[in-house]
């Protein structure tokens, strides 16, 4: 067989939860398309239940991923930036095909996601230092503030920015202790199944980082409703006040955090500052007696 006869092999990406690829349980999957709409390969379509699975992998994980050292969780992210440096010419023409740059600016978007995570890792074991701290009290006592992760968050991926803004909201929930659900862009999911493959042949336990591809509208509401669901990053509905609103609704009924949709996508390119890992930490307050 000669090369130009060789048919392609039609990838089809399946979900990532638990540490393992399983199918949508629904069976369906949808074509993705390049940004000229030429067709690429085929994804799953997750369903609630398959969102369902995944918040329970996230639970699970959890209690283990937020008892390790801040230091330890700053050496996983820095081996998944290794991984991801290793396969940089599979993201950059991942990138190439759902946004519509050319190599060298896919590249230049490859790297700055890669330097946010080594930059994410740096702070692993210096936020407790910045945002905890000794309470000054009138009376014999110490009173000391640490932040705690918050638990189990559902993160609706950027749209548009396929990788780096994906990196941008992934990093600052995991490197403080929580777990995720993360939906991926619906159109360009490509990057996204890409860093899970990379997760998965990283030092990320299973079920820390679980990733959803499809319709928004199929998983979002049921993350948002889900009672074992802590808090939900809605920066994937950027620009989309009304099914923003709807979902801050849903979240109200357990009170979970939300960090609400911005009015349009950020630029990802710029210093992100703490924000992303604040917004989800809980702050907790010890007393202790000065003296025997």
């Amino acid at each position: 067989m000669t090369p130009s006869s060789r048919i392609d092999v039609r990838k089809t990406y399946k979900l990532y939860v638990g540490g393992a690829f399983p199918r949508s349980e629904s069976g369906h999957s949808y074509e993705v398309h390049d940004h000229k709409g030429r067709f690429v390969a085929n994804a799953a379509l997750a369903s609630r239940k398959d969102a369902r699975d995944a918040v329970v992998a996230a639970r699970k994980a959890f209690g283990g991923w937020s008892g390790r050292t801040a230091y330890n969780r700053a050496q996983v992210l820095y081996r998944i930036a290794e991984v991801m440096e290793d396969r940089r010419p599979q993201f950059v023409e991942a990138v190439r095909q759902s946004e519509g740059l050319s190599a060298a600016k896919a590249g230049a978007v490859v790297d700055q996601a890669i330097d946010r995570l080594v930059w994410y890792a740096g702070w692993a074991d210096k936020i407790t230092q910045v945002v905890g701290g000794a309470n000054p009290v009138a009376g014999p006592f110490f009173n000391l503030s640490t932040p705690e992760p918050t638990g189990v968050v559902a993160v609706l991926a950027p749209q548009g920015s396929s990788l780096l803004g994906l990196v941008s909201v992934v990093a600052p929930v995991i490197v403080t202790g929580n777990t995720c659900v993360v939906v991926s862009s619906a159109e360009r999911p490509l990057p996204a199944v890409t860093f899970a493959e990379v997760l998965a042949t990283s030092d990320v336990p299973g079920g820390v980082v679980n990733l959803l591809t499809g319709d928004l509208d199929r998983t979002a509401p049921t993350l948002a409703s889900h009672m074992d669901v802590n808090a939900l990053d809605l920066t994937g509905l950027a620009g989309d006040p009304g099914r923003a609103t709807e979902l801050e609704a849903t979240a109200a009924e357990n009170l979970k955090r939300v960090r609400r949709a911005p009015g349009s996508e950020p630029d990802w390119s710029l210093d992100q500052g703490l924000g992303r890992m604040t917004d989800f930490l809980e702050t907790k307050t010890v007393w202790h007696p000065i003296g025997s």
